[in-house]
């Protein structure tokens, strides 16, 4: 009794159920525009005028399997988890006896050379920081130098920031949906809400910024012309992988007789050359075409790595870093330097030279 599923209902078309399902969403802005893009350019691509009693486990396979050819693992994950939730909903209200989704299989993920690079500290400090145009350096710098994830660092407000404690607060976001960015007033997690210090170099660096740039909306320490949060898309692409370039960290620009050559290699593997009549075109072009490159995102690994492998306890690295379980702070964002060194001197029978004490040692900020 109660399992009874009229003939007819599966004749719904799965657009129009998933439209009804989708209206009920309950969600963070983020969020929600996360999962309309994957259901407008994925889901609703595929199965929008089928009806619900015709979409059955092989289909989904396939269709799942398919999408593996063009779309990272992640994707996918989400893919499923959307159409899932439809025929879930679809199941609950008695339109079809059975979630087709159940047991469909993504292929696992395999790592790859550019999953969560790492940079070296003196490169980051001596090679990428100069090259960043000057009213963003400082924003660069709480990646590298705090931590920071994109979002908490382009919020940060006058009023969470001390610069003669030389410390932050993290109590804010800032998220971006369509091209619109607003204030979240907390962070990703509860554990997101912290303090963080800061190293002399980056305490320099934000008191020149502060000094020269006026303030945004809530008192905005980045802001741009109209007082408002740097926008992530054009940031990437005007300042950071330009940035990249320059740094000689992404494709290659090199001077040629009175023009620039400029040389990269596409997703596809397939490498290009070409002359520029000036060295900022040549960047320009490297920085669109060069497949992969160091994320903003990857400061924050590198942050954490510094830090792991300079000694410093793995829960203090958590602390300043976030997380609310130590495990995710080793497993998603600490990748040991590849030094085998480390394990000698480990194993040595012999006692390490005596080191100069430069005050620096256990510190909890990178060097």
């Amino acid at each position: 009794m109660g399992t009874y599923v009229s003939p007819h209902a599966g004749r719904v078309l799965f657009g129009d159920h998933a439209r009804q399902w989708m209206a009920t969403w309950n969600m963070q802005a983020t969020t929600t525009a996360r999962d309309s893009s994957i259901m407008r350019n994925h889901v609703l691509a595929k199965w929008d005028s089928w009806p619900l009693a015709k979409i059955d486990h092989l289909a989904v396979q396939g269709w799942i399997t398919d999408l593996g050819d063009r779309l990272s693992p992640a994707t996918l994950v989400q893919c499923r988890r959307m159409m899932s939730g439809v025929m879930r909903s679809a199941v609950r209200n008695r339109l079809i006896v059975a979630n087709p989704c159940d047991g469909v299989h993504i292929p696992a993920r395999r790592r790859q050379d550019t999953d969560d690079q790492i940079i070296d500290r003196a490169v980051f400090r001596s090679s990428l920081l100069p090259v960043v145009p000057h009213p963003y350096r400082a924003l660069v710098g709480l990646g590298g130098g705090a931590g920071l994830r994109w979002g908490e660092a382009v919020g940060l407000c006058d009023d969470a920031l001390d610069l003669d404690a030389a410390t932050l607060r993290v109590v804010r976001t800032v998220i971006e949906v369509s091209g619109r960015t607003a204030f979240k007033p907390f962070p990703k997690t509860g554990a997101g809400r912290r303090s963080v210090p800061l190293p002399a170099w980056l305490v320099a660096l934000l008191r020149e910024h502060v000094e020269t740039y006026p303030r945004g909306e809530a008192g905005l320490i980045f802001a741009n012309g109209a007082g408002g949060a740097y926008l992530r898309t054009l940031f990437r692409s005007r300042v950071w992988r330009p940035a990249l370039v320059r740094a000689a960290l992404l494709g290659a620009v090199e001077p040629d007789g009175p023009k620039y050559r400029g040389t990269w290699t596409g997703a596809a593997g397939v490498s290009g050359s070409e002359l520029f009549a000036s060295e900022a075109a040549a960047v320009n072009h490297v920085a669109r075409h060069q497949a992969s490159g160091l994320r903003f995102h990857d400061l924050r690994h590198s942050y954490a790595t510094w830090l792991v492998d300079d000694g410093v306890p793995v829960n203090m690295v958590q602390r300043v870093l976030g997380h609310e379980r130590s495990s995710t702070t080793l497993d998603l964002y600490t990748r040991r330097t590849d030094d085998p060194t480390r394990v000698l001197r480990a194993l040595d029978d012999e006692p390490d030279e005596e080191q100069p004490d430069d005050g620096t040692a256990g510190a909890l900020v990178p060097r």
